[in-house]
């Protein structure tokens, strides 16, 4: 059978998702856990890959088994065998056809700056902290270029894998809340490093160090030299994945 469950974690200490020859990844700590609970090996498919340092709040993973368990019997034994940075939220057996990565028709990450003069001690690992003013509703026009389908070459990542860099960008949002501002962006699919070269290249804007019109510019040219720098991964949480309603996932992906 087929079981599909939603997934958030810290990724302070961990070297991504992935299961890493050398580093610790959030796909063997959940494995290992899943593995005790199922008394079988087990592996887990990911809607999407996160980076080194980069949280999941709306993760959504499937996995196979012949064992039987209740759902009740899969979160709570989980969790039980699970660090405590890592965390299942729901759990449901689901069609054999779903698939957690190839059915996802969306995905959508937040971006959180600390805007201020002082850094933070207790946010340092959930912030990127940006003590230049920065211009929120600057960075939001500049951003509304970017919404569409376009080739984001221009914010990929030099070790990106992808076959095209073609994405359709379905919203973006920066807003400030206090001395927080936030990035909101939703796609279809994002490539590697993505989010956080768009967040440092609206980050240039925001601090008038360029020109709105300069993200077009950016995107057009398809150079990733061109644009801004990659803002730090502890900023970036994946928040929520978006699935055709037949599967019944937990409506986008949030809980």
């Amino acid at each position: 059978m087929r079981i599909a469950l939603g997934i958030e974690y810290d990724g302070t200490s961990y070297n991504g998702w992935q299961r890493q020859k050398n580093g610790l990844g959030v796909q063997q700590r959940l494995e290992e856990a899943l593995g005790v609970v199922a008394d079988e090996d087990i592996e887990a498919v990911c809607a999407g890959r996160t980076d080194t340092g980069v949280h999941a709040s709306g993760q959504v993973v499937h996995f196979d088994t012949s064992a039987e368990r209740s759902d009740r019997g899969w979160l709570l034994g989980t969790n039980t065998n699970l660090p405590p940075d890592i965390s299942v939220a729901w759990v449901r057996q689901v069609a054999d056809d779903f698939h957690a990565r190839f059915s996802a028709t969306g995905r959508s990450y937040r971006y959180v700056i600390l805007n201020r003069l002082q850094r933070s001690a207790l946010h340092r690992h959930r912030a990127w902290w940006v003590h230049q003013p920065l211009d929120e509703s600057s960075m939001d026009k500049a951003a509304q270029r970017l919404v569409g389908e376009f080739d984001f070459s221009a914010f990929r990542a030099a070790g990106c894998q992808a076959h095209s860099a073609v994405r359709r960008l379905t919203s973006i949002r920066v807003a400030r809340d206090g001395a927080w501002v936030t990035v909101e962006v939703s796609a279809n699919a994002f490539l590697m490093h993505m989010v956080r070269n768009i967040t440092g290249t609206l980050a240039a804007i925001g601090r008038g160090e360029q020109p709105l019109e300069w993200i077009g510019d950016v995107l057009e040219s398809r150079d990733r030299k061109l644009g801004g720098i990659t803002a730090p991964p502890h900023g970036l949480t994946l928040v929520a994945v978006d699935y055709p309603p037949s599967f019944g996932i937990p409506a986008d992906g949030r809980y």
